[in-house]
């Protein structure tokens, strides 16, 4: 892993959670439903593909929602989410894999797993269709990618920046996430991704993670190239399922 110095000091905490979390003695095999698919039937049904966010709290946003998750997840895809994306990062997102596998066993749709996976082990902790490697924080990613599609899963690789987006096309990548978060400074600037997103090749299934609020900055992302849509707080704060529509519909 690179030296993290840099970063905010809630993320440093949360790597170093990660880094001492223990890991599953059993290997797991995966049959995962497909986002390519899922995003392809949102399209047709003239929804904008969004991934709504299960995120009980999080080191940038006040508060906590004690909802159960599945109630949740049903209510974003009554809503119209193409994918789901589950926290299980225990202690500064307040998830768990148990929520993530009731989740799953509730709806029809992918299910990402959204933690900080940084070694093979990790990968092992729950069933899921699809999981977040954040490019920046993993040492080896080409072998990561591997190890997690020898399982089963598809991955979804998170970059930042545009070397980081090279170092992903360049691992193998085929689902890649510009998250227009600063993990340095936490600060949210879409057009992040607007100066990355031109850079990928036309095969990469592009998501944009982060600072996605309304509808206007939906049909920004989507002209910018986004294949989807990766949204949490601004679903999670009300009602999930009015939230989720506003979006898919914009």
């Amino acid at each position: 892993m690179e030296s993290t110095s840099d970063l905010a000091p809630a993320v440093r905490s949360i790597l170093r959670a990660a880094e001492t979390r223990a890991t599953p003695d059993e290997r797991v095999t995966v049959r995962p439903r497909s986002l390519s698919d899922a995003l392809a039937a949102a399209t047709t049904d003239g929804r904008v593909p969004v991934i709504a966010e299960v995120k009980p709290t999080s080191p940038t946003t006040d508060g906590e929602r004690a909802d159960d998750p599945v109630e949740l997840a049903e209510a974003m895809v009554d809503g119209g989410a193409a994918a789901l994306s589950v926290l299980t990062e225990p202690e500064h997102f307040g998830g768990s894999t148990d929520a993530l596998r009731r989740v799953r066993e509730a709806v029809d749709v992918p299910v990402l797993r959204k933690d900080f996976l940084l070694r093979e082990a990790q990968l092992d902790a729950v069933e899921a269709d699809l999981v977040l490697l954040v490019a920046r924080f993993v040492d080896d990613l080409p072998a990561l990618l591997r190890a997690a599609r020898e399982r089963g899963f598809q991955a979804l690789v998170e970059v930042h920046t545009r070397e980081e987006l090279r170092e992903a096309v360049d691992a193998g990548a085929e689902i890649i996430g510009v998250n227009n978060r600063d993990l340095a400074k936490l600060d949210v600037d879409l057009a992040t991704f607007e100066s990355v997103a031109p850079h990928a090749p036309e095969d990469v299934t592009l998501v944009a993670e982060s600072g996605v609020g309304s509808p206007a900055d939906v049909r920004r992302m989507c002209d910018a190239g986004a294949d989807a849509l990766l949204v949490g707080s601004a679903i999670m704060d009300g009602d999930v399922t009015a939230n989720t529509r506003r979006l898919v519909d914009a």
